[in-house]
């Protein structure tokens, strides 16, 4: 029997409860966009503070704390969780590397060369929360090597997205204000080299990271992901700082940060002719990369690095259940609109890429949804995992 440590649990469940408010908010949202509030609400996340919208301080300050944790959780993973040995983090790296690069792919192919071309990275990412969220409502039919499949999927996932965002989304480079952030970032790992297990330098210098990398042309977002690995982690106990840390930020990303991201991104106006731009090659890639190439990829690159014998199949899954998971990874949504935001500068292909994101996360989470019930078998009492 599988035991998921008590880090995980809480993850797990915060993610799993904050995956379903997600869904509200979102509804929400678009409903009071399209009322005769419209005006008032959209205006609302446009108000200026300090030279800047509400919209991109939470983009851009609050999201930072989104990755601050996502870092938190991977490094938990590496050092003391599911990913900690070859065997259990080989499966969901070879999924999650199908599942970014195939609907890149078919994106590119139905976009290369046009100027939506950089929208690639949109459906590369799965939103955790919306993911496990949907996954939760299977109840005691889940065995826990699919949910630990999942989740180690997704949060490597969004470290390629990461990857991706640092590395293609930096449109121009202040390269002193990104070596002062680098800068403290060395001086954050070597207060870790000597022991320093107090939060507060950390936190300090982290919000000067941010500061300089905000001004460096690199998303200050990418700060907390480097923040996380410089917090120590020492045995990874109840006393270690990052545990503490992960352990605070759990309900406030999931019940605050992530809610009030999506409501802020998602303040969409229909116009009469909104179903227009879905024939369009920019969301005609996202339905493909997110719907198509997701489940494929994923099942496809897990399916090779079993037949090469560099990974295997939990006793308890099936490929039929790895290919539902596949489809719950095609919901793209928060990681996706942000990268929306990152690529485009037309507000019109950030409406319709919205649109589209919204749409195929729906197809993709139903299809995973109604798929995983079929292909599940309930649980006997006895037989359940405790979580």
């Amino acid at each position: 029997m599988i035991q998921l440590t008590k880090l995980y649990r809480e993850f797990f469940d915060s993610e799993k409860a904050g995956g379903l408010i997600l869904v509200l908010v979102t509804v929400i949202s678009l409903v009071l966009a399209n009322s005769p509030w419209q005006s008032g609400y959209i205006g609302l996340w446009h108000f200026d503070i300090g030279g800047h919208s509400i919209v991109h301080w939470i983009n851009d300050g609050l999201m930072t704390i989104f990755f601050l944790l996502i870092g938190l959780e991977l490094e938990r993973e590496v050092y003391h969780g599911e990913l900690s040995s070859i065997k259990n983090a080989a499966l969901p790296v070879f999924g999650a590397t199908g599942g970014f690069l195939l609907p890149a792919a078919l994106f590119l192919l139905l976009n290369f060369g046009s100027n939506t071309q950089a929208g690639a990275g949109i459906p590369m990412a799965t939103d955790i929360a919306f993911a496990i969220g949907i996954l939760s409502l299977l109840g005691n039919r889940v065995p826990a090597s699919l949910k630990i499949f999942l989740t180690a999927l997704a949060v490597i996932d969004d470290l390629g997205a990461i990857i991706v965002i640092a590395v293609f989304y930096t449109t121009s480079l202040a390269l002193g204000n990104l070596l002062i952030a680098l800068a403290i970032f060395g001086i954050l790992l070597f207060l870790n080299r000597m022991k320093v297990h107090n939060l507060i330098p950390y936190l300090i210098g982290g919000i000067a990271m941010w500061i300089f990398m905000l001004n460096s042309g690199v998303h200050a977002t990418i700060t907390g992901v480097l923040l996380a690995f410089a917090i120590p982690f020492r045995r990874g106990d109840e006393k270690s700082p990052s545990y503490i840390l992960q352990h605070f930020l759990h309900k406030p990303v999931a019940f605050f940060i992530l809610p009030l991201f999506a409501m802020a991104n998602t303040c969409i106006a229909f116009g009469d002719d909104w179903n227009s731009g879905l024939g369009q090659s920019n969301s005609l890639g996202i339905f493909a990369g997110l719907v198509i190439g997701k489940p494929l990829g994923i099942g496809l690159f897990s399916f090779l690095g079993v037949g090469l014998g560099l990974c295997s199949l939990p006793s308890d899954l099936k490929w039929k259940n790895l290919i539902g998971a596949g489809f719950l990874g095609g919901i793209g949504f928060t990681m996706s609109i942000f990268i929306t935001l990152l690529a485009f500068d037309d507000p019109d292909i950030i409406n319709n890429s919205k649109i589209a994101i919204i749409i195929a996360s729906i197809i993709a989470g139903t299809i995973g949804f109604i798929f995983l019930k079929m292909t599940l078998k309930r649980q006997p009492e006895n037989d359940k995992v405790p979580l």
